[in-house]
């Protein structure tokens, strides 16, 4: 170690960006803030920061989090964890962006995190954020990169990916629960996957795969009147990680 030189490399900083997405509105929607500060001022963005020394990446997308929406958050199975007592959105580790441009500052290579949580609240902005929104994704991202709206940095290929991770990982995991409450009905799930999606699902052969599937949904003992008509049935988040057979995704 004595040998070793720090300066004879190029010194680079490391952000976290998240993609934040809920369902408002029957809308899979994402959290933007709009850029107070050079670069891309005025742009849009995902929710993020400079990870500081003394912190871990989690921590740093956890922090980030809290500081954007007020949540904590809990890391999926496998991944870094968050910290004790961590509950209220689902994280995991998304995908590295590192192309030696994405950011005319300095060389800045950004881990990003995909965040899940059910009707999150009207978001407030904070540190260099002049405001913040959520947006449908369906209008961000277009049919085509042409069609979106343009975000700052590499933000349009971040959310992109994670939307997709999303999209795909709700056909063969537990994760839709993640959108919702503790208790739902399965009637309150089916409307996720059909915001995530994009599609419309058939209520009958939902019920039936999904209350069939061993695992996925377990009964509560309650039961809601608050979607109107006759009273359904409450569930919670079964044990399962992986759904056998999936819940493929149809074509849209």
């Amino acid at each position: 170690m004595s040998r070793y030189d720090p300066s004879a490399f190029p010194p680079f900083a490391v952000t976290v960006d998240l993609v934040v997405l809920t369902v408002r509105d029957h809308s899979l929607c994402a959290l933007l803030v709009r850029r107070g500060e050079p670069p891309y001022q005025g742009y849009w963005a995902l929710p993020g920061g400079f990870v500081r020394p003394d912190e871990g990446l989690a921590e740093a997308a956890s922090r980030e989090l809290a500081e954007e929406t007020g949540l904590r958050a809990h890391s999926a199975p496998g991944h870094e964890a968050v910290g004790p007592g961590a509950a209220g959105a689902h994280l995991e580790q998304l995908a590295t962006y590192g192309h030696p441009q994405r950011d005319p500052r300095m060389r800045v290579v950004s881990v990003a995190y995909l965040v899940l949580a059910p009707d999150l609240p009207t978001p407030r902005a904070g540190g260099d954020a002049s405001s913040a929104r959520w947006a449908p994704v369906s209008e961000l991202l277009g049919e085509s990169p042409a069609d979106g709206v343009p975000l700052a940095f590499d933000h349009g290929l971040i959310l992109a990916d994670g939307v997709e991770r999303a999209r795909s990982k709700i056909e063969y995991s537990s994760l839709a629960t993640a959108f919702c409450p503790p208790e739902f009905t399965v009637g309150e799930l089916r409307r996720v996957y059909e915001a995530v999606w994009g599609v419309a699902l058939d209520p009958r052969n939902f019920h039936r795969k999904v209350t069939g599937t061993p695992g996925f949904l377990l009964p509560s003992g309650g039961t809601t009147t608050r979607q109107g008509g006759r009273p359904a049935q409450l569930f919670t988040a079964g044990g399962a990680t992986v759904l056998n057979p999936p819940m493929l995704r149809p074509d849209s």
